[in-house]
């Protein structure tokens, strides 16, 4: 059967393309959890026979894989030791104009994710960046997409910095038998940073002005509530107008529904009877109107046995989150999905892009990047469950600055400059590192296994499995051979043009998957033109990284996406061209540094 071939490709080849695109398309299509994508994926090319078991499981065995395993324990005791927050805490300052704020904030930012996880980084920074602008008078949205951009730029500057690197070094590694330095990209990274930071201030007039969707939820701003009257209610057949529950303290009444009626009541007349079950929407300040608990004996309407005695006492609180790019909340109201049932919560209001919606909140059709408030218990532990629905920002648990700072902080630049000056390989310095945060009491045992991402992991897994299969089936070579066609032999061209579509790919789809399936088109692409391939692959690095045009980019435009109040072509208007920028820089800087060399 594989015999068969079709415009060059043979049938494990068109398996493999298929497989590949029909995955591409869910990811960006559907709601399915992206670690189950990939091992459903790698499923299929196991069963199809395109690889065998050893082939279709080694992305697990991965040499880069188990590094970005064991980081992930590092990485957990400089955030538990307060590392990140000593940083922001000394480095951000008072700076007296825009441009002098972009280089403050992105500097120590790109450095702290030259090392860490960006993502981690960045969830630190949003709220601090917002409570920053407002000292400065600026928006928060002219600094959290510079504060994405520096995450991305910053991780490119070492091969720990992000996952790309590290399955491309990892590859690189299998292909040749050689190593590369854990600060392989640290030059061609930090002149493309220092590009990305110039040209952010240079275009900071294509940067939005929005307003920050807090600003709906401030003490003069108004709300919608949604209140139940329970069934032992003392208050029970009395009307509206006697219980003066159409106007009241703080707010007034929007609209009524019976519990036995579909129909809404809007406005609500005042000879209008009170029965149990009723539920009341109330716009007005949010504090206040709470006090109906009290008052008037309701209860929030996120109950479904009601009795008086579930009034909620003083075990809650008012929370500020916003809807994550994939959540199972997109496309659903909160009363059709049971998720306020399910979490023991109550969405209290809703805003997008900064103003509030005046209708009733369970009925808001939700969207990626709403802000929701919610009434929610106090219990941290109850946020671990909302981690792929929800982003808190409030929640920001400062640990106590010390002793355990400086030695976790020893730790990570003695893991780095040992395998940057080659005495040991990179996963045996993860290793000594991670087993030293635990010894060190930098992070608890529970507190390491918890940090570890097995669902990225699966990812970064499959994306090597992925590129094992381009390779083997001489789709890469194909493809090397049909872009020397179309460039020629000139070696800049045909780095550039692979560099152009690897930037353009990376903004649909995981950078990791990006770099795992462009690293054996690019390493055939040099060895045919008779190229050492390390420079090319250099350049691979920082241009899957470099996806600055749509928020589903990179992880962490998700994350300033709700809090900065954007909109999706605000990425673009500025993304574009510094895509273009920083691919000239890196083409550039790559082979200053890096000067070509013939294979021998």
């Amino acid at each position: 059967m594989e015999s068969i071939v079709f415009m060059g490709f043979g049938l494990h080849a068109w398996i493999t393309i298929v497989t590949v695109l029909g995955m591409f398309s869910i990811l960006m299509f559907t709601k399915l959890r992206s670690d189950l994508v990939f091992l459903g994926a790698i499923g299929v090319l196991f069963v199809t026979g395109v690889l065998d078991a050893k082939e279709a499981f080694s992305g697990f065995s991965s040499t880069s894989v188990v590094v970005i395993g064991v980081l992930f324990i590092v990485i957990a005791g400089l955030t538990h030791t307060g590392v990140l927050q000593w940083v922001v805490r000394h480095l951000l300052g008072q700076p007296d104009s825009y441009s002098k704020a972009v280089t403050r904030l992105m500097v120590p930012v790109a450095v702290l994710s030259s090392f860490l996880s960006n993502t981690t980084v960045v969830a630190l920074f949003v709220n601090i960046v917002k409570m920053w602008a407002k000292k400065l008078g600026v928006s928060p949205s002219k600094l959290l997409i510079p504060l994405s951009y520096a995450s991305g730029m910053g991780g490119v500057c070492t091969l720990i910095g992000t996952p790309p690197n590290l399955i491309i070094s990892g590859l690189y590694e299998d292909e040749t038998g050689r190593a590369m330095n854990v600060l392989a990209t640290t030059l061609p990274g930090l002149f493309c940073l220092a590009v990305g930071i110039l040209s952010v201030i240079a275009l900071r007039r294509l940067l939005p002005d929005r307003k920050a969707p807090e600003t709906a939820f401030e003490s003069t701003g108004e709300y919608t509530v949604e209140m139940l009257v329970p069934s032992d209610n003392p208050n029970i057949a009395k009307t509206i107008g006697k219980l003066g529950l159409n106007n009241v303290h703080g707010g007034s009444l929007v609209e009524l529904r019976h519990f036995d009626d579909e129909k809404i009541m809007s406005p609500v007349p005042d000879d209008e009877p009170l029965m149990g079950g009723d539920r009341l929407v109330y716009a007005g300040q949010i504090d206040e109107l709470l006090e109906l608990k009290e008052t008037h004996g309701l209860v929030s309407a996120d109950h479904f046995v009601f009795h008086y005695s579930e009034i909620v006492k003083g075990d809650h609180q008012l929370r500020t989150a916003y809807v994550r790019f994939g959540s199972a909340l997109i496309g659903t109201t909160m009363r059709e999905n049971q998720f306020e049932h399910k979490h023991k919560l109550t969405l209290v209001a809703v805003s997008r892009r900064g103003k509030r919606i005046n209708s009733s909140p369970r009925e808001v059709v939700l969207q990626a990047g709403d802000t929701l408030l919610l009434q929610m218990s106090s219990d941290k532990e109850q946020l671990q469950d909302f981690s792929k629905d929800l982003q808190f920002f409030d929640s920001t648990e400062v640990p106590n600055i010390g002793k355990g700072t400086l030695i976790s902080s020893a730790i990570m630049i003695a893991m780095v400059v040992v395998s940057a000056l080659g005495f040991m390989p990179l996963l045996q310095c993860a290793i000594l590192a991670a087993a030293a945060m635990l010894i060190c009491r930098c992070c608890t045992a529970e507190q390491a296994m918890r940090a570890i991402n097995w669902d990225i992991l699966m990812i970064f897994a499959g994306s090597v499995v992925l590129g094992v299969a381009i390779q083997k089936t001489g789709i890469a070579e194909r493809m090397a051979f049909g872009i020397l066609d179309v460039c020629g032999t000139n070696p800049f061209v045909v780095m550039t043009t692979i560099c152009l579509v690897g930037t353009f790919i990376t903004e649909f789809i995981s950078n990791t998957a990006a770099g795992a399936m462009f690293f054996p088109i690019m390493y055939q692409a040099a060895e045919k033109l008779g190229y050492e391939p390390y420079p090319f692959l250099i350049a691979l690095m920082i241009s899957v990284s470099s996806s600055f045009a749509t928020p589903i980019g990179s992880p962490t435009h998700m994350l300033v996406y709700g809090p900065g109040g954007y909109r999706f072509t605000d990425f673009l208007r500025i993304g574009l061209l510094l895509n273009i920028i920083i691919l000239a820089a890196n083409i550039f800087i790559v082979n200053v540094v890096y000067p070509l060399t013939p294979l021998q």
